[in-house]
């Protein structure tokens, strides 16, 4: 039961570790995108509607597919969707000087009526009783496990049994703390979302930095909704079935202290912590939805106890939120 617990915990905080190493990239550049949930919502559909296309172009008979061409598609797919929003977030707050926090929360309402919206219309084309799109097939090949795993016991089963998208979440982000933390480009990034006019006189492209930092985040954040179709749901997509996984991977990033390898931990922490009403017998449901308020009580503690320390690096970049107006340099 242990072993089911933490694999369980791992599988649930996947998404949310995608989400919040994208929103850790978007934010040391100055950006607060609050259009993530929007941004990993669009990543599904766009993955969704990808293996959608080729499962019907193969006649929907899994011995025509090919596995290269099965995970490929839909992860392209999910990360130009992503990129999209990315650069409509970047436009308005980059180069209109549109409010972050406004445009952010516009993105999520775009994000989600365009998912409902798409997801929709392929549950219509299959005509399908249930209100829900099943691509299994292409998930079995998301799914596939390493050969030996099933024989090295509880440590196959607990390292090495889970889908590859949660080992390349745990090497994005682990890449990410190196390029943010030992590289010319993180530190240029780091300096923009510091102080752009001081990064602007340095000869720091500010704009530039600025619409890289939050497509490549969103890109990561769009790959997050994807796995959470293709590995948690087993490739059966339903309209407003993804909750507020994406809201938790913003909280997830104040847990984390703007690291993204701390967000590792922190990310099957709250998969652990949103997992844990599942385990606990003889509790009514009112008590078991108090379990699911835990990573965001977690959350404000940890914020409580890092604005009393005001430790300068546990704290957020000082131009968060902030549009640059080289004018007023």
């Amino acid at each position: 039961m242990i072993i089911q617990f933490i694999c369980r915990a791992i599988l649930l905080g996947v998404p949310l570790l995608y989400g919040s190493t994208g929103e850790i990239i978007t934010e040391k550049s100055g950006h607060l995108n609050l259009g993530i949930p929007g941004i990993m919502y669009v990543g599904a559909i766009s993955g969704v509607t990808g293996s959608f296309l080729y499962e019907n172009a193969c006649g929907n008979d899994i011995a025509n597919m090919s596995p290269v061409l099965a995970v490929l598609i839909p992860l392209l797919c999910s990360i130009i969707g992503s990129v999209l929003m990315g650069l409509i977030y970047s436009f308005l707050t980059v180069t209109l000087h549109a409010n972050q926090n406004v445009t952010g929360l516009a993105l999520t309402t775009l994000g989600i009526g365009l998912g409902n919206f798409l997801g929709a219309s392929l549950i219509n084309i299959t005509k399908s009783e249930l209100p829900s799109i099943a691509l299994t097939k292409t998930s079995s090949f998301f799914l596939t496990e390493l050969p030996f795993a099933d024989k090295l016991g509880w440590f196959g089963e607990l390292f090495l049994s889970h889908d590859f998208l949660t080992y390349l979440a745990i090497i994005i982000a682990l890449v990410a703390t190196f390029v943010l933390n030992r590289t010319r480009v993180g530190l240029n990034l780091r300096a923009v979302g510091e102080n752009p006019a001081t990064a602007d006189a340095a000869g720091i492209n500010v704009p530039k930095y600025r619409y890289v930092a939050t497509c490549i985040g969103s890109a990561i954040a769009g790959l997050g909704g994807l796995q959470y179709v293709m590995a948690y749901a087993n490739g059966v997509w339903s309209n407003n079935a993804f909750g507020d996984r994406g809201w938790m991977a913003i909280a997830l990033v104040i847990f984390a202290v703007w690291k993204p390898s701390l967000a590792i931990v922190g990310s099957f922490l709250f998969g652990a912590l949103c997992n844990a009403n599942n385990y606990i017998q003889g509790l009514g449901t009112e008590t078991q939805e108090l379990f699911k308020m835990l990573p965001y009580v977690v959350t404000i503690i940890v914020l409580i106890i890092t604005s009393m320390r005001n430790n300068k690096q546990n704290q957020p970049p000082a131009s968060l939120g902030v549009n640059y107006f080289r004018e007023e340099r």
